[in-house]
């Protein structure tokens, strides 16, 4: 092979290893929640919080991060991502409330940069395969998160670390990203907008269809978030064991893989993506609609197409950030104004389906409230599958 073709293994390697942990922290957190309720006496909407300040991290940073770019380049900024996102984990081992929601809102903030940059990373350095590239790193996303969710109560309770280090101990991985992506500062250049920050945002502000992708980033987003946040206690509601819920999550997550790594790579070679998106749709009504009736029967293949529905969707999300875009720097426009807005959206999920049940105390209304937004999700979604460009 070619030095090109080994540098370009290597970056795919790289950003399979960053996407792998972008949701771990996140996602460690739902299992856990009842232990950590235990330990704190948080209330249902405050451990909500600890899902959405990630989240809102991700909207308010996601539309300012060409002001990171300008100074540091696309992979000094990325580096610093990984920096931050490593020290947030370590900030939640230590005891207090403070550095739990501190150390939560700072590894948000180094999540919140890699969620933009990789679109932009594979629109310009594999314009002939995002299909595939965005299939890889969103099926890495989902890899993490269900691994993560898997592994929470076992390294909590069976390994002894307690939940707290359970949180912490995804940092070593997090470090392991930081060094596979060091060799990539060699190439590291100051990125030089075509354009000001301002009159971009501006331009895809009038966009109908920049709004579509936002939108449709931010209702699977919406869902994505409340989902690893409460389906455990949904499920242990329903009798299902602590320890079995979070494998439960995990399937999901794991499920969810297949449909980020499916769906991007079919949707790229249709001449719009709305059959994608109705396929899509469908499946997660279903499952949501069963997650309303009370019992255990045929949980794990309910949880499975729940989270291969969401996992294809957040691959479409991603995909249309690159299908809608021509080059490269308006796919990283592209990218974080929908997170912005998208990630915004969703940052009001886990913390409203808590307190929704906290006043219903029945699962069924906060479920019916995603019923909700499963149709508006294939309103935004038909939209942004049409053949245009911002």
């Amino acid at each position: 092979m070619s030095p090109e073709q080994n540098r370009k293994i290597l970056l795919i390697l790289a950003i399979a290893v960053i996407a792998f942990n972008l949701r771990p922290s996140i996602s460690a957190v739902g299992p856990l929640i009842s232990e950590i309720r235990s330990d704190t006496g948080l209330s249902n909407s405050l451990l909500g919080m600890l899902t959405t300040l990630p989240v809102l991290a991700f909207g308010i940073l996601s539309v300012f991060t060409p002001l990171f770019t300008k100074r540091l380049g696309t992979e000094g900024t990325m580096m610093l991502a990984l920096i931050i996102l490593t020290a947030g984990i370590l900030l939640r081992v230590i005891p207090g409330s403070l550095m739990l929601f501190g150390g939560t809102i700072i590894l948000g903030a180094g999540i919140a940069l890699g969620n933009v940059l990789l679109p932009g990373i594979v629109k310009k350095q594999f314009p002939t395969k995002t299909g595939l590239v965005t299939g890889i790193y969103s099926g890495m996303l989902g890899i993490g998160a269900a691994l993560s969710s898997g592994v929470s109560v076992p390294l909590s309770e069976n390994a002894g670390f307690g939940w707290r280090w359970a949180l912490g101990f995804w940092a070593l991985f997090s470090s392991i990203a930081v060094l596979t992506w060091f060799p990539q500062l060699k190439r590291n250049f100051q990125v030089i907008a075509k354009r000001p920050l301002g009159n971009a945002l501006k331009q895809l502000s009038q966009s109908g269809l920049a709004w579509n992708v936002s939108l449709f980033m931010g209702f699977q987003s919406f869902t994505f978030y409340i989902i690893i946040a409460w389906l455990p206690e949904v499920l242990q509601d329903r009798g299902i064991s602590a320890m079995e819920a979070g494998w439960m999550l995990s399937l999901c997550q794991g499920m969810g893989v297949l449909g980020t790594f499916f769906m991007p790579a079919w949707a790229e070679r249709l001449e719009n993506q709305h059959i994608p998106i109705l396929v899509l749709i469908i499946l997660e009504i279903l499952s949501l609609l069963w997650l309303m009736i009370p019992g255990t029967a045929f949980t794990g293949v309910i949880v499975s197409l729940l989270g291969f529905s969401m996992g294809g969707s957040f691959g479409m999300a991603l995909l249309f950030i690159v299908l809608r875009t021509r080059d490269s720097d308006s796919a990283n426009e592209l990218s974080g104004i929908s997170q912005s807005v998208g990630y915004t959206l969703a940052a009001t999920g886990p913390a409203l389906f808590g307190a929704v049940f906290d006043i219903a105390q029945v699962w069924t209304v906060p479920l019916g409230m995603l019923l909700l937004f499963s149709f508006l999700k294939l309103w935004s979604g038909w939209k942004a599958g049409d053949q245009a460009f911002v």
